[in-house]
């Protein structure tokens, strides 16, 4: 496989592009054609939104996005498995909300596959026609969450459409692999094909002749070479000859494959043509238009898709899975993501980038801008000294004004469009942690502006502020805040705060780099500030189980395991300690180094009188215990100290400590989370989060 000289920026114009079609399609999923076009006429653009409001959560961004970490959890190798895949879904889903449709076992194809993996039947069993019958296995999941595996294997259309099948096998079988397989493969395909026709018929090679799916594409290319001019007449062939009254199911694969055939035929390469056609012939709108969105932003780049699609997405993509600060996610980053394991698959590496930066065409970060005695009026990519940067245009900055330059780094629940895929978020940063930033003024600025860096308190309705640097004219400046230690704080936004100290500025503006944060975090919790969000509370993220406000803490009870997290998975040396109260019941613990739902050590009160120290594997085993009277009712600070493959664990106070060095795959970073297992009740009164102390 050989890398493109544009790679990075052609993944970002097909993940931008999957993101637009998915935008564009979702306010129609389940409309036909003939309800679009009697209520709605010829779409030419986004239906109206809420402006005021985040576009919501959706299935077809969320789930590869999810996929895509079997890639790092496994070390990036050459070929997948589905059982890899497999482990990847149950490790990154919560249990039976969030993420997916969750529509019933043997309803929903996605939710059976987990239900069956869960309960310990392998993937592809999990997934297949003798499991699950040919109607489950052959519904559309199949094919709308693979257009990753297309981006990461440029011009490689049998390894995307090898490693989609890993990834597809584990809910689907038949056709619906095969749409996985066709899918990526035109993804892969699309970074040198230009022509659309000879693109949709090599994808065929990927795919068994004999197959239904071939059947669909077949039959829509022969249509379209006799009537090329008219996808309306198109689509009537399609579906009198394919259409939803001929196959079982919820929404099944092959209606909607040549409603992505048709809609690439007919746009003719052309992407707003392409993702138009795609919406208007309905169906499953959201699914169809993100993949020909993803293909035809390959295909074109950036420079083919129209500003119109791209500005109202301000390079911000909202997802859904366990890892809450993995829920807010620009496209750039995205594209990072992709591109590193597109480089690594090739046996090169991608250099770290700063969490925010602006390499892309159009990208913006999902930055934001507001002030008091001073108007930012627009952003925009500009070049300043052969680097992309982000401008910030300025109309007139008052002297004592200030303008915010900020990204969000943690939302509620009620700013989303909606949520019904369950997102749930964990802010981005945390108090004690550095942020740096790098911010270019123009030699025509005034003299005496100053900048600093500042977050902003979402639960005290605060600012914290850097001390203000001052800024010379024509130069570059690096900035730096440490951000103190707080007490109930929820860091929703972090940017530059721009001062003008001297005489009104009128016209002008300032470019950013770049910003981004590292460090262990120090802050504690009393819950007194968080809300019941999402079946946890705000900041927090949820396995399963019954998680509340009760009585002044964090309370959580139910049958089995139930876990709920916070923090980063970045994480790596760090002691939490939390005031933990047993209500009811035996296992009453704290969780470190939490990577998901099957990787994390814990720590707790456990039956028989005793404290365990446990290694998640995907089952939770014993790593050393000892004797430890505890009764319920009463509140013990159990704390967990990690530094590198050290697990030290303690009750405070009481001169019982669990010491164990882990040498057996460690898990070097992640989460902090609370568990309480088996038919357990219990509270959690206070938490604090700090480094490790150098002894």
């Amino acid at each position: 496989m050989t890398i493109p000289a544009d790679y990075e920026s052609r993944v970002y114009a097909g993940w931008l592009g999957k993101c637009i079609g998915v935008r564009f399609g979702a306010p129609l999923e389940g409309w036909t054609y003939e309800e679009i076009r009697d209520h709605l006429g010829e779409l030419t653009s986004y239906v109206r939104e809420d402006r005021d409001k985040i576009f919501k959560p959706d299935d077809d961004t969320s789930v590869p996005m999810l996929q895509i970490r079997v890639l790092e959890d496994h070390g990036y190798p050459t070929a997948l498995t589905a059982q890899q895949c497999g482990d990847t879904m149950l490790n990154y889903i919560a249990d039976g909300h969030g993420t997916l449709w969750w529509g019933g076992y043997g309803i929903s194809s996605e939710e059976t596959a987990y239900t069956n993996l869960k309960n310990g039947i392998p993937a592809p069993q999990s997934g297949s026609i003798a499991m699950n019958g040919t109607t489950m296995a052959e519904q559309i999941g199949g094919q709308i969450f693979v257009d990753i595996w297309g981006l990461i294997a440029p011009n490689d259309p049998e390894r995307a459409a090898d490693m989609s099948e890993a990834s597809s096998s584990v809910s689907h079988d038949g056709n619906g692999v095969y749409g996985g397989r066709y899918i990526a493969s035109l993804v892969a395909l699309a970074f040198s094909e230009t022509d659309v026709r000879r693109l949709v018929e090599r994808g065929l090679d990927h795919i068994p002749e004999n197959s239904e799916f071939t059947r669909v594409v077949r039959a829509m290319l022969d249509f379209h070479a006799h009537t090329p001019d008219d996808w309306h007449s198109a689509f009537a062939y399609l579906k009198e000859n394919f259409g939803y009254h001929l196959y079982p199911g919820m929404v099944h694969i092959i209606p909607n494959a040549g409603v992505v055939v048709l809609g690439l035929l007919y746009g003719n390469g052309d992407f707003s043509r392409t993702i138009q056609i795609t919406n208007m012939a309905g169906w499953d709108t959201d699914c169809n238009v993100g993949n020909v969105g993803a293909i035809l932003g390959v295909m074109v780049g950036v420079e083919g898709i129209d500003a119109h699609w791209i500005e109202p997405n301000n390079d911000l993509v909202i997802t859904a899975s366990l890892i809450g600060t993995r829920n807010i996610l620009t496209i750039t980053q995205c594209a990072d993501i992709l591109a590193q394991a597109g480089y690594k698959l090739n046996g090169q590496a991608l250099p770290k980038k700063p969490r925010y930066h602006f390499e892309y065409a159009g990208a913006t970060g999902n930055f934001l801008a507001d002030g008091e005695r001073g108007r930012p009026i627009h952003l925009s990519q500009t070049i300043v000294d052969d680097t992309p940067t982000l401008k910030v245009s300025i109309r007139k900055l008052n002297k004592k004004g200030e303008i915010r330059i900020y990204t969000r780094t943690s939302y509620r629940p009620s700013e989303l469009i909606s949520n019904y895929y369950g997102a749930m978020f964990t802010p981005l940063i945390f108090p004690g942690q550095t942020v740096t930033a790098t911010l270019y003024v123009p030699s025509d600025a005034p003299q005496d502006l100053k900048a600093g860096l500042f977050v902003y308190d979402d639960n005290h309705d605060a600012y914290h502020y850097a001390e203000g640097a001052p800024l010379t004219p024509g130069t570059w400046h690096t900035l730096r805040y440490d951000i103190p230690e707080l007490t109930d704080a929820c860091l929703s936004q972090v940017g530059i705060a721009l001062r003008n100290v001297g005489a009104d500025w009128v016209v002008g503006s300032v470019a950013i780099r770049d910003l981004d944060w590292r460090g262990v975090p120090t802050f504690d919790t009393t819950f007194a500030r968080e809300r019941e969000e999402s079946g946890a509370i705000s900041q927090w993220t949820y396995l399963r189980g019954h998680w509340r406000l009760e009585d002044g803490g964090y309370h959580g009870s139910g049958p089995g395991i139930n876990e709920t997290y916070t923090g980063d998975i970045d994480w790596a040396d760090y002691v939490m300690s939390a005031q933990v109260s047993p209500v009811v019941g035996e296992h009453h613990l704290i969780n470190a180094r939490v990577q998901g739902a099957l990787r994390s050590y814990a720590f707790g009160l456990t039956p028989d009188n005793t404290i365990t120290l446990y290694k998640n594997e995907g089952q939770y085993r014993v790593l050393a215990s000892t004797e430890f009277e505890w009764q319920h009712g009463e509140t013990y600070t159990l704390s967990l100290q990690v530094e590198g493959n050290k697990i030290t664990a303690s009750v405070q106070g009481r001169q019982k400590t669990l010491e164990f060095h882990d040498e057996d795959k460690p898990y070097l970073t992640g989460q902090i989370g609370f568990s309480t297992w088996h038919g357990s009740h219990t509270g959690y009164k206070a938490l604090k989060v700090s480094g490790v102390r150098s002894s």
